[in-house]
């Protein structure tokens, strides 16, 4: 039975940082503890180690592949379980991104070593439908490399192993076998040892090897504090399951059918080793050093600097000769002569603010842009400082998800002050399609690709309670925030314009190529999305290859970098087109930028064909249908920034310009 978020995780971003502070006693992660640890026969005994724990569990989460969308829970695959303990407790981050954490029977004393130690033993009677079955599912996890993710005190197990270099990658997971094709070769983990070696054969790792790594503490408090937990995967037929020895040939199962019975016993061993090096509050380094991706982060904050500066460049130059130069000479025109041969921009100055068609759609999205950019700025600030680091487990996303419920105001607010300033008079139907037009669209395509997970039997699937909670929040929180920044909006006066808007629309002059409007909009989203093209990479890679993302500091920096960029590039295509005499500022402004999104979803698709490794049709489309919620969430986000940019320049050059 799946475990979801009930109402109170709404709270825990708000109560994270008062609790936190109080319990921890060293600055690491707001919100993480350190725990310590002692032997047996130390814990509880006097004052000093009372507060240590001599038992060290290990949790397991749900297991996931490259080549699959699908995770599944722990117990899906029938490996080890501890049924009778209870499972922690997931936020709804975790529930949201398919995170299953649950006991398991692999248990540890502190500072007792165990060798090849049984922990249970797995028959398969071939000759029975539902024990073949589960051994194809098992299988099946291996042909697709699905990998375990183990949990040592809310720190990953890390399988390390030397890579290009002589440099060391420690992977926050391991596979659960591997196989040999039918030709011979032997396909993922199955190179790290010379005897899997039969042809069109399964080798599974039923045995691991762990070591855990702690640090004595001297001055902080009494005990002992694990700084880090490898292990390494290993396969051995056991002989005498009652006595393992992990010793002689791998555990192998033939991928052809055979009748009898299968046993497949499961073992570990278990080290301690004392690093002085490493202290609690970084013990993450060892994993994040081991991604070596900084270079290319300068690279890509270096990339989007040039291009930012090539933009200021150009803006200032606009700025500051040539927009300066025309409000100059437009102000010294007194002749009625003068003013009859009047040019460029000033000469659109009775239509420049005439309401665009289908301003209702336009404020609609301008509301929900700006909501989604408030929560992107404020989820962004809080990662920098590191309370939604990955050690804090689906906080990343209940940040965001709380943020988004709570900022229904401002989307209210700004969609009633921009369609009252179109003229529009029809607000109940603005503030309806505030509230659920954009959010009813993402939670369509959400409610869809749950139903593909719920019919592959994947633990993403969200549970029936948490869609009713996530509905919840939706129209109980959300919605009336909504209708209460609309309220606001539609009560304050329209905004005022600093010219006149003329009753007979002006004709627009025929265009040239470059200044009709699907070119320039097609030409805009070019230079924002050159800007965060690198940091994209890294960002699918955080989702679809189940990379850890930690570099919310480059993040932060090329957010910024993306709102210049965008506020930029609409600004300098707005003053070019109103100098062609083209007064249809308002959806051009708002989709030179949004085409951005244009760019990102073919980047995601060249992404899913050159990078990924995903078969099956079941993951095709739930890859198409999470990139087609984020496309739309970066339209919106990418357009309002362009809008808004371009609608502070018009009203600044207009403002300053005479009249008559």
């Amino acid at each position: 039975m799946f475990v979801f978020c009930d109402a109170r995780c709404t709270l825990r971003v708000f109560l994270l940082l008062t609790s936190t502070l109080r319990s921890a006693s060293t600055f690491y992660l707001p919100g993480l503890a350190p725990v310590s640890f002692c032997e047996k026969n130390q814990a509880g005994k006097d004052q000093e180690v009372q507060d240590c724990r001599s038992e060290i569990e290990l949790f397991v989460n749900r297991l996931d592949s490259v080549e699959s969308v699908l995770p599944y829970e722990y117990t899906v695959f029938d490996f080890c379980a501890q049924k009778s303990e209870k499972r922690p407790s997931e936020n709804l981050g975790q529930v949201l991104f398919g995170e299953r954490i649950e006991p398991s029977p692999y248990k540890f004393e502190f500072k007792k070593e165990e060798q090849c130690k049984h922990v249970c033993t797995k028959t398969y009677d071939t000759k029975k439908t539902e024990d073949r079955q589960k051994l194809e599912f098992l299988k099946k996890g291996m042909l697709l490399n699905y990998q375990h993710h183990w949990i040592v005190d809310n720190m990953p197990v890390t399988w390390c192993y030397d890579v290009e270099d002589g440099q060391k990658f420690c992977n926050p997971g391991f596979p659960i076998g591997c196989y040999v094709t039918e030709d011979g070769r032997p396909k993922d983990a199955c190179v790290v040892n010379s005897e899997f070696n039969d042809k069109d054969t399964f080798y599974i790792f039923n045995h691991v090897d762990i070591t855990i790594f702690y640090h004595v503490v001297e001055h902080e408090a009494a005990g002992s504090r694990l700084v880090a937990a490898k292990m390494e995967p290993k396969s051995f037929k056991h002989t005498h399951i009652d006595n393992p020895d992990c010793s002689g040939v791998p555990m192998d199962l033939s991928n052809k059918f055979a009748v009898g019975e299968v046993k497949i016993a499961y073992t570990y061993s278990v080290y301690f080793k004392e690093d002085k090096n490493i202290r609690w509050a970084s013990r993450w380094d060892y994993i994040l050093e081991s991604m070596p991706h900084t270079n290319i982060q300068w690279f890509s904050i270096m990339n989007s600097l040039v291009i930012v500066l090539f933009l200021s460049g150009m803006v200032a130059m606009i700025m500051l000769r040539t927009l300066h130069k025309d409000i100059a000479r437009y102000n010294q025109m007194d002749s009625i002569e003068d003013a009859q041969e009047e040019f460029g921009w000033k000469l659109v100055h009775g239509d420049v603010f005439r309401p665009p068609r289908k301003g209702m759609l336009l404020s609609v999205f301008l509301g929900s842009g700006t909501q989604i950019f408030i929560m992107t700025f404020v989820t962004l600030f809080f990662a920098c400082l590191g309370f939604l680091s990955p050690a804090n487990r689906g906080a990343l996303m209940t940040c965001a998800m709380v943020l988004w419920v709570l900022l229904g105001t401002p989307a209210g607010y700004v969609a009633a002050r921009f369609y009252k300033s179109f003229g529009g008079e029809k607000w109940k139907t603005n503030v309806l399609l505030t509230a659920f037009l954009c959010p009813g669209i993402v939670f369509a395509d959400f409610f869809v690709m749950n139903l593909i997970l719920w019919g592959e039997g994947s633990s993403a699937a969200i549970p029936f309670g948490t869609l009713v909670a996530i509905l919840a929040l939706w129209f109980c929180i959300s919605v009336p925030l909504t209708f209460l920044g609309a309220y606001f909006g539609f009560k304050k006066n329209a905004i005022e314009h600093p010219v006149r808007t003329n009753q007979i629309p002006r004709q627009i002059p025929e265009q040239s190529f470059y200044t009709k409007a699907l070119p320039g909009i097609i030409m805009g989203g070019i230079l924002p999305f050159g800007c965060i093209f690198i940091q994209l990479f890294f960002i699918l890679n955080s989702i679809w290859s189940h990379q850890m993302y930690y570099m919310f500091g480059f993040l932060f920096l090329v957010f910024i970098i993306l709102v210049i960029t965008c506020s930029e590039a609409t600004v300098l295509l707005c003053y070019f087109h109103l100098c062609a005499e083209d007064y249809h500022w308002q959806w051009r402004s708002f989709l030179t930028s949004g085409f951005t999104a244009v760019y990102f979803l073919v980047y995601a698709i060249h992404y899913f064909f050159s990078k990924l490794q995903i078969t099956g049709l079941a993951s095709t489309m739930l890859y198409l249908g999470y990139t087609l919620i984020m496309t739309l969430i970066f339209f919106l986000f990418t357009g309002t920034i362009g809008f808004v940019a371009c609608f502070w320049f018009v009203t600044k050059i207009y403002s300053v310009v005479k009249v008559d």
